[in-house]
Parts: structure tokens; C-alpha cells; sequence
């Protein structure tokens, strides 16, 4: 996810919610395990940071882009199964 995430910076630092989804799903992602959050707020201004979730077993592999800078980390799925809370 990292390195995919890294990609779309490249070309776009502050990347949509449509773009981000293309990318991680072109890396080969399954989009049934993808969530990935708004890019707009419901008022339609610019998010300050998009963030993508990937569940991968027992664990979601979760990517931050902030600034042009991509943050990875892993933590525990939810008891919902899902990655966000919401989601």
C-alpha cells in the first residue's frame, strides 16, 4: 500500500477520493477489502487528510496522504470487520 500511495502523491499531493481508490486497486488491492475516506466535506471544502484501509486478514493496513506525505501503519480490524468506524 505504501509504495502505491507514494505513486499517487507523486503526480497529485493532495489526490480525490476516486483517484486514491484507482491507484490502490490498480496495485492489486481487491476493492472488496478497500475503504478509503472523503475527499470533500459535506460543505465541499478539501479534506486536510484522506486516508485508505485495507483488510488483510486479522488486520487493517491503513495509509494516511497529509501534505504530500504518506504515513502506513497496521492495526487491529474492528469488531464490525470492517477497517473504519462507519464504514
Amino acid at each position: 500500500m505504501g509504495n502505491a500511495l507514494r505513486g499517487v502523491v507523486a503526480s497529485n499531493p493532495k489526490p480525490g477520493q476516486e483517484q486514491l481508490t484507482a491507484a490502490l486497486t490498480g496495485a492489486g488491492i481487491p476493492a472488496g477489502s478497500l475503504q478509503v475516506s472523503a475527499s470533500r466535506t459535506p460543505t465541499g471544502l478539501e479534506v486536510d487528510a484522506i486516508e485508505a484501509a485495507a483488510l488483510q486478514g486479522e488486520d487493517c493496513v491503513i495509509g494516511q496522504i497529509r501534505d504530500g506525505s504518506v504515513v502506513v501503519t497496521v492495526l487491529p480490524v474492528l469488531a464490525t470487520g470492517k477497517c473504519f468506524v462507519g464504514g
